[in-house]
């Protein structure tokens, strides 16, 4: 008779056995992304009945139409990319008309009403670096101003959480496609802030990165301009500089913005210059200010008692804009900074190559921060 150990050895392994004989032959493990040392870079999916699967990923260079995808004999469909510059990019599978995540990266990217598989090609100011790194803290408070809950996400420097003293806070506005999350998974600021930080070109700071999206849907309409605006006022800010060792005084507070969140930095900042000292538009500027058709006071009308106090002015440290060349906007920052140099501010504006996209933003918060609290 057979011990009942070795009885029990035999009883699994002829189970496993006959349940491997029972699921067919094993596929290969599928690999997605495959970042290839040259960085091309291969997608891979799983789609055995699919008759069309494409490669979304309008961030990518050269890639903005996506890519056809081709199956293997094994149901498998891929498509290898081309070397991609260094950063973090943003992309789906669709697979006969229906968009989806890639099943195989755990990596993703929330914009303001979808979730993004997330690809990372290293080389960039923005790696995973050997150096002391802060915490991303995902935030939920109750809005007064909107009657709900919310959430926003804040950084905090490495050391934050076992030392002591007050740091410079810094408010970092996302786009209108994207949510609160966008600037810590594509936008890379967590790692951005730690590597300048390590290599002393920023000063160490609370980056608070709120939702600017007040309704489920993308609107710039002046209803959920003005709910933002008070949102960020009456419960954003306060909810901050009540649970961060942060200073409230001016010279220790900044604001920044990309896109809608440029436009919304203005509308913040401008009324309250008191509360700023450092302020950053990037492919931004007033929306509208080129426009023929207008119905109400302009922006400039609405602000310009702000816009010639010359206290106010002095005041500011860091007035800066920057917009691609390229960018659709880039008429509208043009007109929003010759505005401003009109009312005797002073301005620096860089337009440099690029468009709309992350790979631009990633570079002006890496630009910008360096130049606050300095």
């Amino acid at each position: 008779m057979l011990p009942r150990i070795v009885c029990l050895f035999l009883a699994v392994t002829a189970s496993s056995t006959f349940a491997q004989r029972d699921r067919g032959p094993q596929r290969p493990p599928i690999i997605s992304p495959e970042v290839h040392p040259d960085r091309r870079v291969t997608f891979r999916i799983l789609a055995t009945n699919a008759q069309s699967v494409r490669l979304s990923a309008g961030d990518i260079p050269r890639n903005a139409r996506g890519a056809e995808m081709k199956q293997g004999t094994n149901g498998i469909w891929e498509v290898t990319l081309d070397p991609i510059d260094p950063g973090a990019y943003r992309y789906n599978f669709n697979i006969d008309g229906v968009s989806v995540i890639d099943p195989r990266n755990p990596a993703t990217s929330e914009s303001n009403n979808n979730v993004w598989s997330l690809v990372y090609i290293p080389g960039s100011f923005s790696d995973t670096k050997d150096v002391p790194h802060g915490a991303v803290a995902e935030v939920t408070y109750y809005s007064k101003a909107l009657q709900r809950f919310r959430r926003m996400h804040v950084y905090t420097p490495p050391g934050y959480e076992s030392g002591k003293g007050k740091f410079p806070v810094f408010y970092l506005l996302h786009g209108a496609g994207d949510s609160d999350d966008a600037w810590t998974t594509v936008g890379r600021a967590g790692f951005i802030l730690d590597n300048l930080i390590a290599d002393k070109k920023a000063k160490p700071m609370v980056v608070v990165m709120p939702a600017g999206h007040t309704r489920a849907t993308m609107t710039r309409t002046t209803n959920s301009v003005d709910e933002f605006v008070q949102d960020f006022l009456t419960d954003v800010m306060p909810h901050v500089e009540k649970n961060y060792r942060v200073n409230n005084d001016r010279v220790q507070r900044a604001i920044a913005g990309l896109s809608m969140g440029g436009g919304q930095t203005l509308n913040i900042a401008v009324p309250h210059l008191d509360k700023f000292a450092y302020v950053g538009v990037y492919s931004s500027g007033v929306f509208g200010i080129n426009s023929t058709n207008r119905s109400g006071p302009t922006f400039e009308e609405q602000h310009k008692d702000a816009l010639d106090n010359p206290k106010l002015r002095k005041g500011l440290k860091l007035f800066w804009f920057g917009t691609g060349k390229d960018d659709s906007l880039v008429q509208t920052t043009r007109a929003t900074v010759d505005m401003f140099k009109k009312h005797g501010f002073e301005v620096i504006y860089d337009e440099t190559p690029g468009a709309h996209t992350w790979i631009v933003w990633r570079n002006y918060l890496h630009d910008f921060a360096p130049k606050l609290f300095q």
